[in-house]
């Protein structure tokens, strides 16, 4: 799909991955959309790329239809979604005081996965009403796995259950959609130089990288931008998720 004028929306588009997204893709058009739950970083960002930035909750059905409402408005119907928008706070199962509260793992996929589900949901209704390009595609949808789904450590659980579900439903959306034009891909990072991973325990962020094959550091934002703008342009990629981790494999811990 050819990213030039055309609408696009990311969600967690404040910081981090969204934010480098943002600025790639914005070198191509200038119709983008940055939803993120911390609308303070969403400004800034987008003040920077001529963007338009929106308060959303991914997880709330009423807040993501009304964001996605207004993207409209401003640029037209979305034909590229990128999310980006995920927690992961970390926990034992059950620790010292006993079972951890079951809010802890509802609220982290809520986010991560019913997050991502409700904004597919929402802009393929929207991309459906549009008139296909000339190979027959309407739009491109490109999900946050990790490598977690595929090896979660000790304390992840929550999250590597939530992007583990990020990554099986990659197949069953590009199968579902193939009949209206919609392309669905994954990208599962390893670690990255992210809000996300910059909270972590220095030795913990460590061991990681140790794991690392090469190359032997973290990744860059621009990095995960670059494969999301290398997806939109080659419409052979479909249903797939592919690692973005330095030929990463975690252990336990």
């Amino acid at each position: 799909m050819e990213i030039s004028n055309t609408s696009v929306i990311i969600t967690g588009g404040g910081s981090g991955l969204g934010a480098a997204t943002a600025n790639i893709l914005s070198k191509k058009t200038s119709k983008i959309a940055l939803l993120d739950v911390h609308i303070e970083g969403a400004k800034e960002t987008a003040k920077k790329i001529n963007g338009l930035a929106i308060e959303c909750d991914v997880s709330d059905p009423e807040s993501a239809s009304k964001a996605i409402s207004l993207a409209k408005e401003a640029h037209g119907t979305a034909k590229i979604l990128v999310n980006c928008a995920g927690i992961g706070p970390g926990a034992a199962v059950v620790g010292r005081t006993g079972p951890v509260d079951l809010d802890w793992f509802e609220k982290t996929v809520s986010v991560n996965l019913t997050g991502t589900f409700n904004m597919i949901r929402l802009t393929a209704a929207n991309m459906i009403e549009e008139e296909p390009n000339i190979e027959g595609e309407r739009g491109v949808i490109i999900n946050t796995g990790s490598t977690s789904a595929y090896e979660g450590q000790i304390g992840q659980t929550a999250y590597a259950a939530s992007k583990a579900g990020v990554v099986g439903m990659g197949i069953a959306l590009a199968r579902e959609f193939a009949r209206e034009g919609i392309r669905v891909m994954t990208i599962s990072p390893g670690p990255f130089d992210t809000p996300l991973f910059d909270s972590m325990p220095l030795n913990a962020y460590k061991r990681l990288l140790d794991a690392a094959q090469f190359p032997k550091r973290a990744g860059n934002p621009d990095e995960y931008g670059r494969l999301v703008k290398s997806i939109i342009e080659n419409p052979m990629l479909n249903g797939e998720s592919i690692r973005l981790d330095g030929a990463i494999r975690m252990g336990p811990r």
